[in-house]
């Protein structure tokens, strides 16, 4: 009995204090959130003040922005060498490498590698492709697993390496595609971790921007992950030498929309890397 008093009496206190807090015409609006037959709609109407409505999407952001006429699959690999057995190092890869590239048995090409020149110093950088995708990538695997002069390399370079890590990338469908070149020239993999949810975004801007990139051929390719660091996009650029790279950069600056393209990006960014980079004499790009 005195708990329903008290109860009786805490409803009448919060009652009264609703009527001293609320309008009068808010009241009856009140009553009718709290009672049980409207019990959905409070709740639909809390959610929309709290929860933010995504534009939902029925394909993979993948799908959206990768090449459909190809199915490459890249691998991007980063090899931090001892100092003192980066020759010895690149005297392997120069080895080895061309020997994997130039058999029909693998379905790969090695598009590219380099040593670091500006950015972080005695480390070497491989990109290869992979023609058929994932059943490609585990095809040269299991090959190579048997190879035994690969296997060789492996156990030497290991004694080499001070860190590796690599990631496997998709190709961006309005980028240029990687092909051999030649040279002398230098390169610029120009690395971006963009903030999680907004590559379709970085995408759209971008297939825009990149035709102000074209003017000297500098555009190699443009590449975002898919294993490895996430949301990670790479840029490889390559110049004659240093100065034609900054005067290249300050021309895109006087074309109409460039600095907007710029302007919408930049927040999209958490981090960005640029390294300068030297291909070997084996890199079918030079």
């Amino acid at each position: 009995m005195a708990a329903r008093v008290l109860c009786a009496h805490g409803a009448a206190s919060a009652g009264g204090f609703l009527r001293q807090a609320a309008p009068c015409s808010l009241v009856p609006g009140l009553r009718r959130l709290t009672s049980s037959n409207n019990r959905p709609r409070e709740d639909s109407w809390l959610k929309s003040l709290f929860v933010r409505k995504v534009d939902p999407r029925k394909d993979a952001h993948s799908n959206l922005l990768a090449k459909k006429e190809t199915s490459s699959l890249y691998k991007l690999q980063f090899h931090n060498v001892k100092p003192e057995c980066l020759d010895a190092y690149n005297n392997i890869c120069q080895e080895v490498l061309p020997k994997i590239h130039e058999d029909k048995h693998y379905p790969c090409t090695l598009v590219g590698t380099w040593n670091t020149w500006y950015g972080e110093q005695d480390q070497a950088v491989h990109l290869w492709r992979y023609e058929g995708g994932y059943p490609a990538l585990t095809e040269v695997m299991s090959k190579l697993r048997k190879n035994q002069e690969f296997t060789e390399f492996r156990k030497a370079r290991s004694n080499m390496l001070l860190s590796r890590k690599n990631q496997l990338l998709l190709e961006f469908s309005f980028w240029n595609e990687p092909v051999p070149r030649s040279g002398p020239n230098i390169y610029e993999l120009r690395s971006y971790q963009l903030r999680p949810g907004t590559m379709i975004e970085w995408g759209n801007y971008w297939a825009r921007a990149i035709r102000f990139r074209q003017d000297n051929n500098e555009a190699v390719g443009g590449f975002f992950s898919q294993i490895g660091q996430l949301y990670m996009v790479h840029h490889l650029w390559a110049y004659k030498d240093l100065q034609i790279r900054e005067d290249t950069r300050n021309a895109a600056w006087h074309k109409h929309g460039w600095e907007e393209l710029v302007y919408y990006t930049v927040p999209l960014i958490q981090e960005m890397e640029s390294r300068i980079m030297i291909p070997l004499k084996t890199s079918p790009l030079q």
